[in-house]
């Protein structure tokens, strides 16, 4: 395929949707075509499972596999009529989360067999991994601090099953993330999420210039 696809990973509130947006932005402008999508989502299926997985309502109701089983069927409908096809059309695809977030929410969050969850994946894929991952890092202190923001900005704010989920499930997740970038440190690489907007999107352009995944790209002046 000669396209090149990119995730963003990291804990809730970590910035992944806005560097996304800035990043999609800079390559339009020099020349590339970029498609960004999100997981659960990006297709018909994905967004109306996605309403189901995000739902504060189903809080402590639903099953960690059951979760697993609907994110990945998600993911696999995502992959075979989205990013595939746009990966062979030469585009830059652009996603936010993917498997890692499984490993990391129900793998290390939720306590289900990481082998198990592999296996689960492998499948939902369908070869396709990414070219390069940035994991946004910030603490989990940092992440209740933007959510009990965004509850007082927006009265209509709910909190979805994840972050009803507690401080004990964010420290695993948080945990199960830097774990998985020692496993494959070419591929997950840590961004330092504090900060600036401008800073941390100045960080990811560093980071894509080093790692030279087939972009040319240049640092902010």
């Amino acid at each position: 395929m000669s396209g090149r696809f990119v995730t963003f990973e990291g804990t809730d509130k970590a910035g992944k949707r806005t560097q996304i947006r800035i990043l999609a932005e800079t390559l339009q402008r020099r020349g590339h075509q970029v498609i960004t999508v999100r997981e659960p989502g990006g297709t018909l299926l994905g967004e109306r499972v996605r309403n189901v997985l995000m739902s504060p309502d189903l809080s402590g109701l639903m099953t960690p596999q059951a979760e697993v089983f609907l994110f990945s069927a998600c993911r696999s409908e995502l992959v075979r009529s989205v990013i595939r096809p746009a990966l062979e059309s030469g585009k830059v695809v652009l996603c936010e989360r993917f498997f890692d977030s499984t490993l990391a929410y129900q793998g290390y969050g939720r306590g289900l067999d990481l082998e198990w969850l592999r296996e689960i994946i492998d499948y939902s894929i369908d070869g396709v991994i990414p070219d390069l991952t940035l994991l946004l890092q910030v603490s989990v202190s940092t992440s209740y601090e933007r959510r009990a923001r965004l509850t007082s900005m927006d009265s209509a704010f709910r909190q979805d099953i994840f972050e009803q989920s507690g401080e004990s499930f964010f420290s695993r997740v948080e945990q199960g993330f830097k774990e998985l970038a020692k496993e494959e440190p070419n591929r997950i690489q840590v961004i330092d999420g504090h900060g600036s907007i401008k800073e941390v999107a100045q960080r990811i352009l560093e980071t894509l210039e080093r790692c030279d995944i087939g972009l040319w790209f240049w640092v902010w002046q």
